[in-house]
């Protein structure tokens, strides 16, 4: 990502929309990275909740008061059960107006994850990367939410 866009992203902080930031879940099945990237997005966002696999999220999604506050989720597990696209066409037919990115493996493409309200990002990626990527999306997701 452009140094720009990161600055630009890194500038939102200060704005109603980040002020109001609702939770974002990082899905992230290694410990380290979770807790690198879980740092990394509070200082940024006020309320990062991490789960370790799909299945996880998709419980904690059931409950109303989570699923109601969810601004973003970010997935980067890739452990056994759920794959990458099926978690996401399963978040998005629960959850279909909240946005994901996703942090995809050296054997996934963009091409798997092509629908509405999804990003993709090629690993390996910087974790201020995630930071900026994550802060337009939620930019972008307030701008439409009246």
């Amino acid at each position: 990502m452009p140094a720009s866009s990161y600055e630009s992203a890194a500038n939102y902080s200060g704005t109603r929309a980040f002020r109001e930031m609702r939770t974002i879940l990082l899905v992230e099945d290694d410990p380290l990275r979770a807790l690198v990237r879980k740092s990394m997005l509070e200082k940024r966002f006020p309320d990062v909740k991490r789960v370790a696999d799909a299945a996880e999220a998709l419980c904690l999604i059931e409950q109303r008061v989570f699923s109601e506050n969810l601004g973003l989720v970010i997935s980067g597990h890739h452990a056994h059960g759920l794959s990458g696209p099926a978690f996401v066409a399963e978040l998005h037919a629960r959850l279909p107006e909240v946005p994901v990115l996703v942090l995809g493996s050296a054997a996934e493409s963009a091409g798997d994850y092509a629908s509405e309200g999804v990003r993709f990002l090629s690993r390996p990626v910087a974790t201020e990367a995630i930071v900026a990527a994550a802060g337009e999306m939620v930019l972008k997701d307030a701008r439409r939410t009246p």
